[in-house]
């Protein structure tokens, strides 16, 4: 029988965190961090590993505490004015294998947060030359990136105000072509996260949005 991977403590636990974000309180609950949000996530990723490959093989789970699918809860804040320590939210994301450490490449992601939990994927702050690479693969292949649009969870966001040097105005995926991020989102509930059958939900959703992370993996130049 099915188990679940995460339980409501999770979602109690950043509650609570996101009230007294201080490293004392943190400390005084590591264990309980340990016990509901980084076990459980580990081994989340643990077992969707091979959900993955179902859905993109050249894509990787990387079930470690550092250095793998599992976003640090420590905050950056060196260029923040908020100076609270600690992320209120759980984050991991799924790599391609020949990505490494860049969260700026192709990628699929699963955020956990009371109230706001969602199945990502796509091309977040790409570089100049990951930007002008998906743009002229929207030119170059507009079938394909129509069946992109098609599927109609690409996101709105943060776009040039003009069109993009070089590409002409009058196109008919103009509106795209002046992105500065490619990514899509599936909302989930609380209640879905925790249930036993939630890795297969999101397995789903990942499968949902395939089209758009083997256009912009393409783009890139690697191999979906």
């Amino acid at each position: 029988m099915a188990q679940s991977h995460f339980s409501p403590a999770l979602f109690r636990f950043l509650k609570s965190l996101k009230r007294y974000n201080k490293r004392d309180w943190f400390l005084a609950h590591k264990d309980e961090y340990e016990r509901v949000v980084r076990r459980p996530a580990v081994q989340f990723i643990a077992d969707f590993a091979p959900h993955l490959q179902r859905v993109a093989p050249r894509f990787a789970a990387i079930p470690k505490s550092q250095g793998g699918s599992l976003f640090r809860i420590y905050r950056d804040m060196r260029f923040s004015a908020d100076k609270s320590p600690y992320k209120t939210h759980v984050g991991m994301y799924f790599p391609h294998k020949q990505a490494g450490r860049d969260v700026h490449a192709p990628c699929y992601y699963l955020h956990l947060e009371p109230g706001g939990c969602f199945a990502g994927g796509g091309l977040w702050h790409p570089d100049t030359n990951a930007q002008r690479a998906v743009r002229n693969a929207i030119v170059e292949r507009p079938d394909a990136w129509r069946r992109v649009r098609r599927t109609g969870l690409l996101e709105d966001g943060d776009a040039l105000k003009s069109p993009p040097r070089g590409y002409d105005a009058a196109h008919p995926f103009i509106a795209d072509l002046k992105r500065k991020d490619f990514v899509s989102s599936i909302p989930l509930t609380e209640s879905r996260v925790c249930s036993p059958h939630f890795i297969d939900e999101f397995t789903a959703a990942c499968r949902r949005m395939r089209p758009l992370i083997e256009f912009l993996t393409e783009a890139v130049g690697l191999s979906f």
